[in-house]
């Protein structure tokens, strides 16, 4: 049997590794947010150190602040890192936002680099008043 070409060997790597890929081959466009977010959990891995600078991350977010709209179900890429949470530009508003850690719901989800054009395709994103 022929060895594989580079292009190939990638090809099977990058399937491999994006876990998205399995969800938005089986959309139908009638998901909820909800339930889109509960498909997307399931197939990411759980952070279990904290974020890092230049990492991704998703995951359900409710705000302590009354009345501001917000980002439920934000895709960030993490840009600091404080004692009271992080700071990173989310993907869904395209702008810099800051999140507390008490504000965080069950946790940071891991997001790899080959899976960011997949998350923003899927229509996860939930904006709210809180």
């Amino acid at each position: 049997m022929p060895r594989k070409t580079l292009k190939e060997r990638r090809q099977i790597s990058d399937a491999k590794r994006n876990r998205i890929r399995s969800i938005t081959d089986s959309l139908t466009g009638t998901e909820s947010p909800e339930y889109l977010m509960k498909e997307i959990i399931e197939v990411l891995s759980k952070e279990q150190s904290g974020p890092s600078v230049g990492k991704y991350y998703t995951f359900v977010y409710s705000p302590k602040t009354p009345n501001i709209r917000y980002d439920a179900h934000p895709l960030v890429a993490v840009t600091n890192v404080f004692d009271w949470g992080f700071r990173g530009i989310n993907f869904h508003w395209k702008e810099i936002k800051q999140y507390t850690w008490s504000e965080i719901i069950d946790g940071l989800y891991i997001v790899y680099p080959e899976e960011i054009k997949d998350l923003q395709a899927i229509p996860y994103k939930k904006i709210q008043l809180s």
